[in-house]
């Protein structure tokens, strides 16, 4: 894959405005659930979708038609148009007030074509698709959606969204942008009713209670250099890896036992890129213990919170696996594997209210960042389907990654391969040395790199 950030083209963006619902929506005030406002969810969520032309559209302008299916969007919708404000003891409220969410008109002077791998991540244009409005990317008091349509010469258009992740996980934002597609489509209402009722699912018990043992908040104070001196991010270089199905292939080679015939695809990379990611960051000390945290999707699982379809919330935990460094870079992958099923077997039905519970008992904690990696399967939410009427997009995605989190992504390469994309940061000396990592393992040349 051939990758270029010479590209020189303009954008040209009109001034935001707010686009609000249809019709009066009601005027209240909704918690979010103890799940929902953690501190490590306080962020927003970027997400970029490519469209090409389709002559079958040929006439319609792709800002009118989501501007016109996100204000009816909204009517269902309507807290995303509200702000968010902070009450006792950091509980955070949704003040549905109507105010609306953020919407930007743009043209570029290319075409989708001339952008080429570009628009996979870490897209070096990201500010041109989805400029940060100034003003727009708190947490507290801002709009909770900002989107921008930017249109190509040829017909095509990029659309960037960027979420307030306490309003909702990957799951929750498709359903809503789903509802946009029906709504573009001519439906009359969204196929899946949206559902809050935060206050009824993964809030604390009362009382309180932590009853299991949860890894990813563990605070541990390292009188030697920690990993989040390493992963200074005004230094990393973001880069992506594409593998494709003869890779995958390769891992699970690697593996191929009884023991492990419940692994998933999703869990091969996870073992494989704590691994080779650890060796490239090669703590100090071996007896350093690292980590991998494993995002868990709570809905439609047995033994999991009944949790009902059309709930749109942040409905999942993050399980961590635990090893001394050395142990786990000189084990065979397999050993990375057990640990991260291990990890996965702990997530129940008490183990999400235990979190809940330790969100109010410890005050809103972040997840540790110290040696921890957190990675997050999107490929079954199906960002690749997003259709609003321009056909499937070429990419629909994250955009890339920070110093902790990586997200897995659908992507077909130029031959045809139905792949698995994944954003990732590195230290610039660790880069080389992950390269050789993953080539060593997967058997093949390191040429789906993008650096």
């Amino acid at each position: 894959m051939a990758f270029s950030s010479t590209l020189v083209f303009t954008v040209k963006r009109r001034e935001p405005e707010l686009v609000v619902p249809t019709i009066h929506t009601p005027r209240e005030i909704k918690k979010l659930s103890d799940i929902d406002d953690q501190e490590g969810f306080r962020f927003q969520i970027p997400l970029i979708f490519f469209y090409r032309d389709n002559p079958s559209m040929r006439g319609k302008d792709p800002v009118g038609v989501i501007r016109e299916g996100l204000a009816k969007t909204l009517v269902y919708y309507y807290p995303f148009a509200g702000r968010i404000i902070e009450g006792d003891n950091r509980k955070l409220i949704v003040d549905c007030n109507g105010k609306g969410v953020l919407f930007v008109v743009a043209d570029a002077n290319i075409k989708i074509e001339q952008l080429g791998d570009n628009i996979l991540p870490p897209c070096p244009f990201m500010e041109e698709f989805l400029h940060d409005v100034p003003g727009s990317g708190g947490i507290i008091g801002c709009p909770l959606l900002l989107i921008q349509v930017t249109r190509f010469i040829c017909g095509g258009f990029a659309l960037g969204i960027r979420v307030n992740h306490t309003m909702a996980d990957g799951y929750g934002i498709k359903q809503f942008l789903n509802a946009i597609t029906e709504f573009v489509k001519g439906e009359s209402a969204p196929s899946i009713p949206p559902i809050w009722q935060r206050e009824q699912y993964l809030n604390a018990r009362s009382p309180p209670r932590i009853t299991c043992t949860h890894n990813e908040f563990e605070q541990i104070t390292h009188n030697k250099p920690s990993s989040d001196d390493i992963m200074d991010s005004d230094k990393l270089i973001r880069t992506a890896i594409f593998f494709s199905p003869k890779d995958i292939q390769a891992l699970r080679n690697q593996v191929s036992s009884a023991n492990f015939l419940r692994c998933s695809r999703s869990d091969l990379l996870t073992a494989f890129l704590w691994k080779c990611r650890t060796v490239a960051l090669n703590p100090a000390d071996p007896d350093e213990m690292v980590r991998v945290s494993i995002i868990i999707n709570a809905r439609g699982k047995q033994g999991m919170p009944d949790i009902p379809t059309g709930y749109y919330g942040n409905a999942f935990t993050y399980p961590a696996a635990v090893s001394k460094a050395g142990i786990l870079c000189t084990s065979p992958l397999s050993y990375a594997v057990h640990l991260v099923l291990n990890a996965k077997a702990q997530m129940s039905d008490e183990y999400i209210k235990s979190v809940a519970d330790l969100m109010v008992i410890k005050k809103r904690p972040k997840y540790t960042t110290n040696w921890n990696f957190i990675v997050s399967d999107i490929t079954r939410l199906g960002f690749d389907k997003v259709d609003f009427g321009w056909d499937n997009p070429v990419y629909g995605g994250s955009t890339f990654a920070d110093p902790v989190i990586s997200s897995y992504n659908n992507f077909k390469n130029s031959n045809g391969e139905d792949g698995v994309v994944v954003p990732i940061c590195l230290p610039p000396l660790a880069v080389e040395k992950f390269q050789y990592e993953v080539k060593k393992m997967t058997l093949n040349q390191f040429a789906h790199s993008k650096l």
